[in-house]
């Protein structure tokens, strides 16, 4: 079975680790997304930039709990080994599963995901892009 690559020059197989200490700043957000409320806790690097997410859904069964707790240990390790914040959030933007539609956020009025919502309120308050549009 032979492993498809998109780039392969953009494989380090000396990456290294960048792991948070074990007291460090975070942001918890609360969110809602068409009446399913959840918690989104961003654990921050010494630089204040993103190093690890945790996201709780209030009302959830143990199967999206699990995906979900799954998927922020996976997008947490790649943040971890350099994976660019901005190539994280384009992957997992525009995302379309339940719960999905209108969040209490105005600045992010929709979600088609908690996943997209995530990717929306990482870039919203994370990235230069999103800043750099702000500003302007």
């Amino acid at each position: 079975m032979s492993l498809a690559i998109d780039n392969p020059s953009k494989i380090n197989p000396t990456s290294v680790r960048r792991v948070l200490p074990p007291t460090h700043d975070s942001v918890t957000h609360k969110f809602s997304i068409n009446g399913h409320e959840g918690y989104l806790t961003i654990g921050l690097f010494e630089d204040g930039s993103p190093g690890e997410i945790f996201i709780k859904m209030s009302k959830e069964g143990s199967t999206l709990s699990g995906l979900i707790q799954g998927f922020c240990r996976a997008f947490s390790l790649a943040i971890q080994y350099g994976l660019p914040l901005i190539d994280a959030i384009d992957r997992f933007r525009n995302m379309r599963f339940d719960p999905l539609g209108v969040t209490t956020n105005p600045e992010i009025p929709q979600a088609t995901s908690i996943l997209d919502y995530v990717a929306q309120y990482l870039d919203l308050k994370f990235t230069c892009s999103s800043q750099e549009a702000s500003a302007a």
